[in-house]
């Protein structure tokens, strides 16, 4: 078709350089059916040129747009110049043609609609070639001459195109051609075509898909075959690889690996579900047959006229209503009927003939495996506390002077002496053996917390007060220490530069110097625990604010203080020093982290599944871990076994306040509110694969509740199996 239509247009460009002028001839009659568009436009294909019309107007015609170029315009003008007169002639031919009775196209009919020859459409000239190419593209391809074939316009809205397809009876039957990029209307044939192949028909109506099939060949055997090539050399000579494998097979009969065919046994054979089973197992089935329970005879309960003892009063009907229907004796109440005919039907006729039906077909094949379990057993096996002894089991002595709640308390390293804060503003030195009161030490303020330094050659006491640490020298014990820790604390010389910290350093005056303070740490908010690390020269800090400033650590030979967080996870409860590595662990009100202050960063995260963590203690070893809540829990952690609790202990019925470990002894302490000290005793073994063992020893009660407060702190004693209790009585006790 393309080639066509160029080698039509160099014809009409040579023919238009003779002068010749071809007559015009009459239009034939014996075709008068054929449309005048055909006839009238042919001429106009083959010369390549029009009257009047140049290249541009025609694509416009035909629905494309020309893309203009200059070239195309001159060789417009050349045409037209060539062939005036031929065009012109054309155009009489037209009128006459018309003036015949020839019917004329409308004007806005496409010239390619009446089409009768079986070319394709031929203003696609791009081939075969992807039409994706071209989606960026206003053009769908080039012509023979190379000017751009233009996609046709499209500036109908959706509007428009819903008014058309309500117009339009014919719109279902319009498609578009992806290769042209125009309206197709689809013929009768057509769409008769496409709906054989929705129904999953042959495209063809004529087709039979049920015709009888011809076989090209029979399986009758021929006497002339189809191929009367001879026999290969091959088939007469034996092959070696089917020797092979009849000598394999010959061995394999005779070792027995292959069994002849026997011949099927046609009779029906019946299985025995049971009789692969050991006869001597617990679940033999043959042994298992248990008869179906049968039912209990009617008594004079289920008549419909109960003797009068049988009638309950209305006290019993209703305490019946109100027990559980398994404690029930009877599933009914007796009633008293006139007669026979005024019985009712009994509502739980279905359900008690379908527990029947179930134990007709179920008890059968059920069996019931009676266990005597004697109930001692059920315990577990825990060592009787006489064995685990040392602990302490009894009161031995009370440490009156305070007048307000103890909230806290500590013990000297060597044990002989031991503080205590409380609320009425004083810290109080008692002397363990005897429980005298050796000085009292007004502070000014509500103690919070007192730890004494762990180190034996450092006699200092840190008292947490409101927003400061006061470190007081109680000058208690060996006049050398005492002399000892003045002199270290004088040695301190302070740079000439001094840096930015969280926390100001300030000298005791004279005055309180001989009550025996000796430094006060002033921080900008209250101070709710204060602890020393094993060595003795760094403290841990807790203040109640928000952010990351919750946790200070202290250097006192330095003095100077830092910030080791740099952002908060939650409301920070307890800390506490690891006493072999270096660990600080840090409580919040959910969560128990771990970091490492050497490499610092997170070691570990421990989930308690407390609702507020209370307290906090670490063993002495450094591998275990215990946590109280203000639930009423106290949970054990293993930290080289899981990040999970190992045990969670409930003996307490109210808020644990504190818990303790023993320095030197298996043993472990809680205090709670309901005014009761639990010692339990927790042995940690040096093998790996035996877990710890927790009993609790011994419940001591001595303190009474006040204002539903119990027991605040616990301590033991460093040397003996003894342990201090402070209460909300303001007393502290011993227990040994």
């Amino acid at each position: 078709m393309v080639g066509a239509r160029g080698t039509g247009r160099a014809g009409a460009a040579a023919e238009g350089a003779r002068p010749r002028k071809r007559p015009q001839e009459p239009e034939p009659e014996s075709e008068p059916e054929e449309p005048s568009l055909l006839c009238a436009r042919a001429p106009g294909l083959g010369d390549g040129s029009d009257s009047g019309l140049s290249d541009s107007e025609e694509s416009v015609y035909s629905g494309l747009e020309d893309s203009g170029s200059d070239s195309s315009e001159d060789s417009t003008e050349e045409q037209d110049g060539a062939n005036g007169g031929e065009g012109h002639g054309r155009t009489e031919k037209m009128a006459g043609q018309q003036a015949a009775g020839t019917p004329s196209p409308p004007r806005g009919q496409d010239e390619y609609a009446e089409d009768s020859s079986d070319e394709e459409d031929v203003r696609n000239t791009v081939g075969n070639v992807p039409l994706q190419w071209y989606d960026d593209f206003p053009h769908v391809g080039y012509d023979l001459d190379g000017r751009r074939i233009y996609k046709p316009v499209r500036t109908r809205d959706e509007l428009d195109q819903f008014l058309d397809k309500m117009d339009d009876p014919d719109y279902w039957r319009t498609v578009q051609d992806r290769m042209t990029g125009h309206d197709l209307r689809l013929t009768d044939e057509q769409v008769a075509l496409v709906q054989r192949l929705q129904r999953g028909q042959f495209g063809d109506a004529s087709f039979d898909p049920y015709e009888p099939a011809v076989d090209f060949f029979s399986g009758d055997l021929m006497i002339h075959p189809v191929t009367n090539r001879p026999a290969d050399k091959r088939s007469f000579i034996p092959s070696l690889v089917e020797k092979e494998k009849v000598s394999r097979m010959v061995h394999a009969i005779k070792m027995g690996w292959i069994q002849p065919r026997r011949p099927r046994d046609t009779t029906p054979s019946f299985y025995d579900l049971w009789a692969q089973e050991d006869p001597n197992a617990v679940l033999g089935r043959h042994k298992m047959h248990v008869p179906a329970p049968k039912l209990a005879l009617p008594g004079h309960a289920e008549s419909y006229n109960p003797p009068p003892e049988y009638l309950p009063s209305e006290e019993e009907s209703l305490a019946w209503e109100q027990q559980e229907p398994s404690e029930r004796k009877l599933n009914f109440l007796p009633r008293k009927f006139p007669s026979l005919r005024a019985v009712p039907a009994y509502g739980r006729f279905i359900h008690e003939r379908f527990e029947r039906c179930l134990d007709l077909y179920l008890c059968p094949r059920q069996r019931k495996m009676r266990v005597n379990v004697d109930p001692e057993d059920l315990i577990p096996k825990l060592p009787r506390p006489r064995d685990l002894q040392p602990f302490p089991t009894c009161q031995a002595l009370v440490y009156r002077g305070h007048s307000d709640l103890v909230r806290c308390l500590s013990v000297s390293p060597g044990g002989q002496w031991l503080a205590s804060g409380s609320d009425d503003g004083s810290v109080r030195l008692w002397e363990v053996a005897t429980a005298r009161c050796m000085r009292t030490v007004p502070v000014g303020g509500v103690v919070k917390s007192v730890s004494w330094n762990p180190n034996p050659t450092i006699c200092l006491v840190a008292v947490a007060v409101e927003d400061a640490v006061l470190l007081l020298n109680p000058a208690l014990g060996d006049r050398l220490v005492v002399g000892s820790t003045d002199q270290l604390l004088g040695t301190f010389t302070p740079p000439e530069e001094p840096a930015l910290q969280p926390a100001r350093w300030l000298e005791a005056s004279e005055e309180e110097r001989q009550g025996g303070l000796r430094l006060r740490i002033c921080h900008g908010k209250p101070v709710t625990q204060v602890t020393w690390h094993g060595r003795g020269d760094y403290m841990a800090v807790v203040l109640a604010t928000q952010g990351h400033t919750q946790v200070l650590i202290h250097q006192l030979s330095r003095r100077r203080s830092q910030s080791p967080f740099r952002r908060s996870h939650g409301q920070v409860q307890r800390v506490a020093f690891h006493p072999v590595r270096p660990f600080l662990l840090v409580a919040s009100q959910r969560s128990v982290r771990l970091y490492h202050l050497l490499r610092q960063e997170l070691t570990k995260k421990l989930m308690p599944n407390c609702k507020w963590v209370s307290s906090m203690a670490v063993h002495p070893a450094g591998d275990n871990l215990i946590c109280g809540s203000y639930d009423s829990k106290l949970v054990w952690f293993d930290l080289d076994l899981s990040t999970r609790p190992y045990r969670v202990l409930r003996h307490h019925k109210k808020a644990l306040r504190a818990v303790a470990f023993h320095p030197r002894y298996p043993l472990f302490a809680s205090g709670s509110d309901d005014g009761s000290v639990i010692v339990c005793h927790g042995m940690v073994y040096n093998d790996l694969l035996q877990n710890p063992l927790l009993v609790p020893v011994k419940v001591l009660r001595g303190h009474t509740l006040t204002r539903d407060l119990g027991v605040l702190d616990v301590a033991f004693h460093p040397t003996q199996p003894w342990v201090f209790s402070s209460g909300a009585d303001g007393t502290v006790r011993l227990f040994s």
